[in-house]
């Protein structure tokens, strides 16, 4: 079992900055790779970014690579998602997930994540 909880979650202008966290417990962090996924009102989850067990393989959905950056801390047991350039189209729910099988790549579809957070909400204003 993982047990992942999200924070960071806010209202913030067009341009703005936010800084997502998710907290992982239940397992061993450095075993599991991590993914952020989104869902807006009436549209499907789709994938943000990901990132591998050692943090040394990383990938990002095209609408935010150059603005949102994922890192994670092994030891602190935490991911994080910094998102710079914010657009009113980024507002959605922000989930955090796990992902506990191994896998050569960063994983982009939500079937490949056996865990999620229970999501917090950010919303960008125009």
């Amino acid at each position: 079992q993982v047990q992942l909880v999200e924070s960071g979650g806010g209202l913030v202008q067009a341009g703005g900055s936010l800084r997502l966290s998710c907290a992982a417990s239940g397992r061993t962090f450095s075993r599991i790779a991590m993914g952020w996924f989104r869902q807006a009102p009436g549209k499907e989850r789709e994938f943000v970014v990901g990132i591998s067990w050692s943090g040394g393989s990383t990938n990002a959905a095209d609408s935010v690579k150059g603005r949102f950056t994922v890192s994670r801390d092994n030891v602190k047991n935490m991911m994080y998602l910094q998102m710079n350039s914010l657009k009113p189209e980024d507002t959605a729910i922000y989930y955090c997930a796990a992902r506990t099988s191994y896998s050569t790549t960063v994983r982009i579809t939500p079937r490949d994540y056996d865990y999620w957070g229970q999501g917090t909400q950010v919303t960008v204003s125009s």
